[in-house]
């Protein structure tokens, strides 16, 4: 039998709202699902960011993002981009390239390194997901993800 939320907190008291209930098991089930992908990639040298970097990389155009474009496609906020670019260049992950037509901005690109790196990963990250979530029908995911959607979208 699956647990509630309130079991695996060991909360005695009712949730306040069905919507506390529903922000924190949000949050459980999110944190839950990072904690399993963060132990993978670390077995590769890497945080969960990078990863997220990496693959954000990979899919760019063929002359990089600049900082600020990998940042609003991370998946989780990363307030210090800078900082984890420099030691992901210093890794040999990432290359940063002044930009031809505005020598002010920097583009970010991946390297032989980092495409290794994510190819290592590319399989076992897929059977994580699959582990984590292949249990739920199609119709089941798509209704999780688009509930998560509007969740998202609040305005």
């Amino acid at each position: 039998m699956t647990r509630t939320l309130q079991d695996e907190i060991q909360q005695r008291k009712p949730f306040r709202s069905l919507e506390q209930e529903a922000y924190l098991s949000v949050v459980r089930s999110a944190t839950a699902l990072s904690d399993r992908l963060e132990q993978l990639v670390k077995t590769v040298d890497i945080t969960l960011a990078q990863y997220n970097v990496l693959h954000i990389l990979r899919g760019a155009p063929a002359d990089g993002l600049c900082r600020n474009d990998v940042r609003d496609r991370m998946v989780s906020r990363m307030p210090d981009m800078t900082r984890m670019l420099d030691r992901m260049e210093d890794a040999g992950l990432v290359k940063r390239e002044q930009s031809r037509e505005d020598r002010r901005m920097m583009r970010t690109l991946i390297t032989a390194k980092g495409r290794r790196t994510l190819d290592q990963l590319d399989a076992v990250v897929e059977a994580e997901h699959v582990s984590s979530l292949g249990h739920l029908s199609k119709a089941q995911l798509r209704a999780l993800i688009d509930t998560l959607q509007h969740v998202r979208h609040i305005d």
